[in-house]
């Protein structure tokens, strides 16, 4: 049963690990809208499907990793970024890809960009 369980998991990490550059492009998409295309129904209508993807995903017990405001942890997240900052407390500012946890294994890590800041 622990293996049947197992191989579950596994063939539901590749199979999020599949879609995810999809959900990426989409993503990226919504990013770099010309302002005079907001609120279009062309974009409206990938919104929504970025929100089923988000679902579908959260049903399955996948957990977006948490990025922005937070501390930095290379346990979670990939720093492909520094920005200059005046303290030592090294703080995410700006996700470049959206990182996954399934079951509490991260399939794949965040890619932030991190700033130094004073700690709280």
């Amino acid at each position: 049963e622990q293996q049947i369980s197992g191989l579950k998991n596994l063939v539901k990490s590749q199979v999020v690990l599949d879609l995810l550059p999809a959900i990426d492009n989409l993503e990226r998409a919504l990013k770099h809208v010309p302002k005079e295309l907001e609120g279009n129904d062309y974009v409206k209508g990938v919104e929504g499907t970025v929100k089923q993807f988000d679902k579908v995903l959260s049903d399955l017990g996948v957990e977006k990793i948490k990025t922005i405001g937070e501390v930095f942890d290379p346990a979670l997240h990939e720093a492909v970024g520094m920005e200059d900052g005046d303290g030592d407390l090294e703080v995410i500012c700006e996700e470049l890809q959206s990182g996954y946890i399934v079951d509490g294994e991260v399939i794949r890590h965040a890619m932030v960009k991190v700033k130094k800041e004073a700690t709280k």
